[in-house]
């Protein structure tokens, strides 16, 4: 079926991507992060295709649950852990590994008594302030989980970073030098370095990695592409223009006739909008690809419909095919346009948009 609007998955860059973060994390193990729908990519298969992946990474007990449904019987990684009793239960069920950042998910372990052992990966807040316990918090969350027996089968540590993808990393040299000092003495596997933080200058010294914008072909930084990191882009969103119409000079465009004509034009209507999780805020100059060629967004983005100035692009007729970001058009760029970060524009793409693997 020829669909007009359609998320094309690149497998093959899935696993390029895998291998560049291996090349870069120097024999450390990698958890691929797969929440949200892996980025808008798919969970089901992104996961399939990231079979080399020594571990798997996702928000919440649902999406760990649909992982084991679909076969897939790498450890598991729960990020935001379990809040209940029940959930605890069906994560022994199916073998996933928990975080555990407060209080209650302590509780909730010391008052297990199923046969099961938990991989626990303690977090410890060095300054993120979202989850985590506080340095001077971590050592006694730390003892009462040593204490479990059988519930705490092995013990590993992790923190996030705030500002890794920033060029002044003050922040993230702070937030090491309270980690170090949080875990020293401690012999345990530790995970530190997102995308940002692996790609980034600093050394983290981490014997696992949680790579997720960079699996995308997809860079964090202002400053440096994908491409320059040796990534490749893995979802393209294409679509089709579905008309052109001919605007005379003085003649507005779309609702609220933010755009005005300067001069007679050509104007093409592409089957995309925000009903597709195209985000209404994408500023009108915004380069779209039809037929090989970039021409601007013009007007505001409608439910189903984008208007692009084809005055001065050749071949446009109905049918031709569009890229909204992708090969030739990265999303980071995109992103600028719509003053928002790539993980948004990714994670926003609706369940209305199919997936074509390719």
């Amino acid at each position: 079926m020829n669909r007009l609007i359609r998320a094309v998955i690149d497998t093959r860059a899935l696993r390029h991507n895998l291998r560049t973060i291996r090349e870069r994390a120097k024999g450390a193990r990698v958890m691929a992060v797969v929440k949200a729908n892996a980025y808008g990519h798919g969970l089901i298969p992104t996961a399939l295709a990231l079979a080399d992946a020594d571990a798997f990474a996702v928000a919440r007990l649902e999406e760990g649950l649909a992982l084991r449904a679909a076969g897939i019987t790498q450890p598991i990684v729960l990020l935001e852990g379990v809040f209940a009793a029940e959930h605890l239960l069906e994560a022994a069920r199916h073998g996933f590994d928990l975080v555990v950042h407060d209080p209650l998910q302590i509780e909730l372990l010391e008052e297990y008594s199923g046969a099961s052992r938990f991989l626990v990966w303690i977090k410890i807040d060095t300054g993120m302030n979202r989850l985590g316990f506080r340095p001077e918090d971590f050592k006694p969350a730390l003892e009462r989980i040593q204490r479990m027996r059988p519930a705490a089968l092995e013990i590993r540590l992790l923190t996030h970073l705030a500002r890794a993808d920033e060029s002044d990393d003050t922040m993230t040299r702070q937030q090491l030098a309270r980690f170090e000092a949080a875990i020293r003495g401690l012999d345990y596997a530790v995970s530190v370095a997102n995308t940002a933080g692996l790609f980034g200058d600093l050394e983290l010294g981490c014997n696992w990695v949680r790579p997720g914008l960079a699996l995308y072909g997809a860079s964090p930084f202002e400053d440096k592409t994908a491409a320059e990191l040796g990534l490749h882009p893995v979802m393209s969103l294409e679509t089709s223009v579905i008309a052109t119409r001919k605007v005379k000079k003085n003649e507005t465009v779309g609702y609220g006739g933010t755009w005005t004509a300067a001069h007679d034009s050509t104007i093409a209507i592409i089957a995309a909008g925000y009903g597709d999780g195209i985000t209404r805020n994408l500023a009108g100059g915004t380069p779209i690809l039809i037929n090989g060629q970039r021409a601007p967004v013009v007007g505001r983005v409608s439910m189903d419909m984008i208007a692009v100035d084809v005055t001065h692009t050749n071949g446009v007729h109905v049918g031709t095919p569009v890229v909204l970001w992708g090969v030739g058009l990265p999303v980071e760029e995109i992103a600028r346009y719509a003053a928002t970060i790539p993980y948004e524009l990714l994670c926003g793409v609706s369940q209305r948009v199919p997936l074509e693997l390719r």
